[in-house]
């Protein structure tokens, strides 16, 4: 597929702000704009004067036939919506958690698979600048082996009563909260870095009572080439930074010629291996909308793709692994024992 692609897209909720402004910045034509609400659809006209405005997204795929369809709304949405978008032949982009669970992300992936078309999950953290930096420095021959990570993930956004009421107000139901929703971009990102993941072992907890799911625990992870990494989450406690959206927390990676850190401001720096300094690892990036307009850069990415020119990056079919990941940590912690990601008995439905 080449040229300039028509784009659709399904949902006007808050997190879909930061779509719609990069869309904005990318070559692609958004011709329609669907959302339960007509109202917050048409907020987006301002942006995109000529996009027509649905409330059904069969109806709105029937009528614009558009080349690749962005899903950000719900997981309950996914699986119905890609149907639609398969049995119509138009690509997709959909947002995380994808699909809410395994089973239908498993049936999201066989229906584009069926149909021919591309299906991509809209996985961002990977595209912070931080963490591509941080890629090209492992990836050198500099540090050497590489021999672990841990992230401290420290939003600070969950204490009280009134947690998350005034962004994201159905984190307060989610039954699977940290690990689910938030997570799984870690166990994304600790692939990205480090390697494959063959098992897990999980404690998680919830302190805020005012939730469902759990907002706190820590997660081994066992990485090919006998490594390990650590998730060390809490929602309710903070890190040190102007704006604790930016990186959520902040990262240690080891390796045998020193210690890469990232800071909660998105600073890369680097201590060499018996030395004392920390130097940054200057690179560019810019500090828009969400995570260092990581938005744009996996749009951009996705586009790039579709019309052929890059590989496609996490598409449906390899985010299912991030999935069964996500499935043995809490496997791990309902049994309190290790799980390998292979296991055969491994409940996924």
């Amino acid at each position: 597929m080449t040229g300039r692609l028509r784009l659709a897209t399904l949902g006007a909720g808050y997190f879909s702000q930061f779509h719609y402004r990069a869309w904005a910045r990318l070559p692609v034509d958004l011709v329609a704009i669907c959302d339960l609400d007509p109202q917050r659809a048409r907020s987006q006209l301002e942006l995109f004067p000529d996009a027509t405005v649905y409330e059904q997204v069969e109806t709105m795929l029937d009528a614009e036939r558009p080349d690749v369809l962005d899903i950000i709304g719900p997981p309950a949405t996914h699986l119905s919506t890609i149907r639609a978008a398969a049995l119509r032949g138009v690509n997709v982009i959909c947002q995380k958690p994808f699909c809410g669970d395994y089973a239908a992300a498993g049936q999201a992936v066989a229906l584009a698979k069926a149909a021919g078309t591309t299906l991509i999950v809209h996985e961002n953290f990977r595209f912070q600048p931080w963490y591509g930096v941080a890629k090209e420095t492992l990836a050198s021959a500099s540090l050497g082996e590489v021999y672990g990570a841990t992230f401290r993930l420290r939003p600070g956004d969950g204490q009280g009563a009134h947690a998350y009421l005034d962004r994201q107000p159905y984190f307060r139901t989610m039954p699977r909260f940290m690990i689910h929703e938030t997570g799984v971009h870690y166990v994304d990102v600790f692939r990205y870095l480090i390697g494959e993941i063959t098992a897990v072992t999980a404690r998680l907890r919830r302190i805020n009572p005012a939730i469902a799911g759990e907002d706190a625990g820590i997660v081994i992870f066992e990485i090919e080439g006998n490594r390990n990494a650590v998730l060390d989450g809490n929602r309710l406690s903070d890190h040190p930074a102007d704006n604790r959206r930016r990186t959520l927390g902040e990262m240690m990676v080891e390796t045998e010629g020193g210690v890469l850190s990232i800071t909660g401001d998105g600073t890369v720096l680097l201590r060499r291996h018996g030395e004392n300094v920390l130097s940054p690892i200057p690179f560019a990036w810019q500090d828009i909308d969400f995570g260092g307009d990581c938005v744009y850069r996996t749009q951009a990415a996705a586009l790039a793709a579709l019309t052929g020119d890059g590989a496609v990056v996490n598409s449906g079919a390899d985010y299912l692994t991030n999935l069964r990941i996500e499935e043995a940590i809490y496997a791990s912690h309902r049994e309190g024992r290790r799980v390998r990601i292979d296991e055969p008995g491994l409940d996924l439905d």
